[in-house]
């Protein structure tokens, strides 16, 4: 019995680390409850699962030895890491299909936490590139381009910053907005380019919430409400943060 209740527990932490990784790294409420309750099955345990934006309360009953286990894990910040998200989806069918054991699965999410991320100066200059090429689609010119991208480069690098610093997360949005909406100003200010207002455009576009605004309407059309709500507010309280930004910059620099 003792040793069941182990087991129990170790396989109640490894499906909290699961879901909280998961929640994190910018999976839906859905794919999330899915995948625990994959890997759940895999290790023979049936769970009852509540799934909030801030944390997950898990528990595990297991009717014929008649002991469970039950307990609440806070979810660290949301980011978007589709790595993550791609390597536990791959690990619990690793756990269905071919029975891998609980420490098979925490060597495993061992390993995807310890994958190292892409170098700074590579992320940055390609998000700067992507604002580039968004400016380039609108229409904008080589100059244009060229401001959009120094413009999309600052802005991450001060988000970066303001989040290495523990600045809120609204308020790194804002800044972000800020710095690059100023520098792609700066252009149309002195008239740099024939079309700079397509620069100012673009600068801010790295910062628009995908995945949460994704996330928000396939939460509230699998039926997750609260879920749903929370991110669809939490993209737009970021989509505000950019308006404020952009508004800052244009009082400034009045253009």
């Amino acid at each position: 019995m003792k040793r069941l209740k182990e087991d129990a527990q170790s396989a109640g932490n490894i499906l909290l680390e699961v879901g909280s990784l998961l929640m994190s790294s910018g999976a839906s409420t859905h794919r999330t409850r899915l995948t625990m309750e994959r890997i759940a099955k895999g290790l023979g345990y049936g769970i009852e699962l509540l799934i909030t934006q801030r944390a997950l309360m898990l528990t595990i009953i297991e009717k014929e030895q008649e002991h469970f286990f039950s307990r609440m894990k806070r979810i660290s910040p949301h980011g978007v890491n589709f790595r993550m998200v791609s390597g536990i989806s791959h690990l619990s069918w690793n756990v269905l299909e071919d029975n891998w054991t609980i420490a098979q699965i925490s060597d495993e999410l061992k390993r995807l936490k310890s994958l190292p991320h892409y170098p700074r100066l590579v992320v940055l200059s390609l998000v700067g590139l992507a604002g580039a090429a968004f400016c380039h689609i609108f229409g904008g010119g080589y100059i244009e381009m060229a401001v959009a991208f120094v413009a999309t480069f600052a802005g991450l690098f001060t988000r970066q910053e303001a989040h290495r610093l523990k600045f809120n997360p609204y308020l790194c949005v804002f800044f972000a907005a800020f710095v690059a909406s100023l520098i792609a100003g700066l252009a149309e200010h002195f008239k740099i380019g024939l079309q700079p207002d397509k620069a100012v455009a673009t600068s801010v576009l790295f910062l628009v919430p995908g995945v949460p605004l994704i996330n928000s309407v396939t939460d509230l059309m699998d039926g997750n409400i609260q879920n749903g709500m929370v991110r669809a507010m939490n993209g737009l309280m970021i989509a505000f943060s950019i308006a404020m930004g952009l508004f800052a910059a244009k009082m400034i620099l009045n253009f």
